[in-house]
């Protein structure tokens, strides 16, 4: 499968780049996978924020509020009981909590394949012959980017960082810059354009087994 190609100064190239049909081609019937893939990588991100003390971890409330008998009130043990304003929390949320879950990784890889051919099916893949920054400069990226017509949500993946493309590219908000090996469902579902150099494909087809 042939699919556009552009040279590093976003022009169009004369030769398009070839894409493996097994990886970037693929008949997707179901998103049940994608899904699972898709909400296991924010589960996995996700830390336990929300916190509450309990009876025994809030501060004071050692002493008896008043005597057992003889006040002609209820019997309390603990300011710090429940059901007193400023008291410990009933089942409440607490750090301990683990929202991680697990998917293998031949359902992960899977997941991935079919997430790539989404896109190129849907025309958010474009291939570039490089992607090279001269000293890190910012304005460089963004013209690239406005010539291939990627200004939202913008997915660069190369083969490896480089410092200078690592420099040029953290100061514009809406691009993400990642390596081949480290693609997930969660990005590529997320841009609307996938900026892919030539080196980065091949890796990504060794990666998730689509050399022979």
């Amino acid at each position: 499968m042939a699919v556009a190609t552009y040279t590093k100064s976003g022009a169009k190239a004369s030769s398009a780049a070839k894409l493996n049909k097994d990886i970037f081609e693929l008949d997707v019937k179901s998103f049940q996978l994608i899904q699972q893939a898709y909400e296991t990588y924010r589960a996995n991100g996700r830390s336990a924020i929300a916190s509450t003390l309990g009876r025994g971890e809030v501060r004071g409330g050692g002493k008896k509020p008043w005597r057992q008998k003889g006040t002609g009130r209820a019997r309390h043990g603990s300011i710090r009981s429940p059901i007193w304003r400023g008291g410990g929390i009933t089942f409440g949320p607490n750090s301990n909590r683990n929202f991680s879950k697990a998917l293998n990784t031949k359902a992960k890889r899977t997941a991935i394949r079919q997430a790539l051919s989404l896109a190129n099916k849907a025309e958010t893949l474009k291939v570039i012959e490089d992607f090279t920054v001269k000293d890190g400069k910012t304005k460089q990226v963004t013209e690239l980017l406005g010539k291939l017509e990627a200004n939202r949500n913008v997915l660069i993946v190369v083969e490896n960082k480089s410092k200078d493309v690592v420099r040029a590219t953290n100061n514009i908000p809406y691009v993400k810059l990642t390596q081949a090996t480290y693609l997930n469902v969660y990005d590529i579902l997320n841009s609307h354009s996938i900026i892919i150099t030539k080196s980065a494909i091949t890796a990504v087809e060794e990666w998730l087994g689509g050399t022979k």
